[in-house]
């Protein structure tokens, strides 16, 4: 099974601690947050990933070498010259995922207790072109899903802003689930992505400008612990929290 891991961020929210060092290395409970999701990645049947690089990615490049890789068949997107944010990351990374197999992508300052594996084959079963995963957590920004768990629209619950343009918000048409940083995507979502998708774009503006053609779904859950550890106050729960991950 093949992933995809962002590692390419600047990582401007950690600061001071990502000026000599990219943000996926910045340790969590001694390891960098990288290895973290390598291990959770293998751990669940990965055998093939893509790792993105920019900021001090030469450094990614050295641990992954001192590392051997983790035993895995390791691809680098080098995106030192240009930085192409999640979209423009995924699109640069299409020939690694050529085929029909499905990939797996992961932010790499999410820890959660995802059973990763099981999300890969709710994809496999559900014919979408993407598969989000979205949980109930609390947060000012919503994904919007039908009653078939397809994405429809987007709502910033502060601003009253909504995207694609023209959505209009409809409470009793819509799930309010929150995005993961955890997603399974098709090959054949690479269809969509036509010239007006070059250079640097977010896969979530991406996603909701195309939801009415490409069929992109979410695996709604209403139980996920989960943390961004990518912000300095979450970074220094993420030891407590991975020791709970682990007991359990």
């Amino acid at each position: 099974m093949k992933a995809m891991i962002f590692a390419a961020g600047l990582g401007t929210r950690l600061k001071p601690l990502t000026d000599h060092q990219p943000k996926a290395l910045v340790p969590v409970a001694g390891r960098p947050m990288l290895e973290h999701v390598i291990l959770k990645l293998k751990k669940a049947g990965f055998n093939e990933l893509v790792i993105n690089i920019h900021h001090f990615g030469e450094q990614i490049i050295d641990f992954l070498k001192a590392n051997q890789n983790f035993g895995l068949t390791i691809h680098i997107s080098d995106e030192r010259d240009l930085l192409l944010d999640t979209g423009g990351g995924i699109k640069k990374a299409e020939p690694f995922f050529q085929g029909n197999e499905p990939f797996l992508v992961h932010n790499v300052d999410i820890l959660s207790d995802t059973d990763l594996k099981a999300l890969y084959e709710y994809h496999l079963h559900s014919r979408n072109d993407a598969t989000l995963l979205a949980s109930k957590r609390v947060t000012a920004r919503y994904l919007l899903f039908d009653r078939q768990a397809r994405l429809r629209g987007w709502i910033n619950k502060d601003t009253g802003q909504t995207k694609p343009e023209g959505f209009v918000y409809d409470a009793t048409l819509y799930q309010e689930y929150a995005f993961s940083g955890i997603h399974v995507i098709s090959p054949s979502l690479f269809r969509y992505m036509d010239e007006r998708w070059k250079g640097k774009f977010p896969i979530m503006d991406f996603y909701l400008q195309t939801c009415g053609e490409a069929r992109i779904g979410g695996c709604l859950t209403e139980q996920i612990h989960l943390i961004d550890i990518g912000k300095p106050e979450t970074l220094e729960k993420a030891a407590s929290f991975l020791a709970a991950l682990n007991h359990e």
